[in-house]
């Protein structure tokens, strides 16, 4: 057992006579739900800034070229998911991001780890973005195109938002391999 398990416990860690015990939060650690409530709307607001920058100004015009044809600027509306998998099932992907929103609700109650706030603050933000295109854009009713306005060469065009929630997927990998838990403690399996 690690020493911050020592310090906190596990879930469901029987003391000395079998009884499970209640794990409260971690000694002298603070929740981190600060952190993801300005992580999120940093990255939400970035992402809607962004693709209303792009619409008003990139929409139905020839692709701006910031690199020759390695990278451009280019509006799409993208009703799937990447590289547009899956464009009629667009209510399938509005139902998993609203899963995942909850989600990030659900674990922000037991939120001690900054990394974690970080990286969930991220995905939090990202997933918004894109479901407010799907919410609100045309045709509307949880079945819009989400704005995807960046194009690099034999790749899929994606937004700040997709980048969010990939950068966060990344950091949430890295941080389970490291053995760190939201909940601020550090296992070694």
């Amino acid at each position: 057992m690690t020493e911050a398990e020592q310090t906190t416990g596990t879930p469901g860690e029987a003391d000395g006579d079998g009884a499970s015990q209640e794990v409260g939060p971690p000694q002298g650690k603070k929740r981190r739900i600060g952190v993801l409530l300005t992580v999120a709307p940093l990255a939400y607001l970035l992402d809607l800034v962004s693709k209303l920058a792009v619409v008003a100004k990139l929409e139905h015009h020839d692709p701006v070229q910031l690199i020759g044809t390695w990278l451009q600027l280019q509006v799409i509306r993208n009703r799937g998911a990447a590289f547009s998998f899956g464009e009629a099932m667009t209510i399938v992907f509005t139902c998993i991001a609203v899963i995942v929103i909850v989600v990030i609700a659900r674990l922000a109650r037991k939120l001690y780890s900054v990394p974690w706030a970080i990286a969930l603050g991220l995905l939090l933000g990202g997933a918004l973005g894109n479901l407010t295109d799907r919410v609100f854009r045309s045709p509307g009713g949880f079945q819009g195109g989400v704005v995807d306005w960046i194009a690099p060469a034999h790749f899929a065009v994606f937004n700040l938002g997709d980048s969010a929630i990939v950068c966060g997927g990344v950091l949430i990998v890295i941080l389970s391999f490291r053995g760190l838990d939201p909940d601020g403690t550090v296992h070694k399996d």
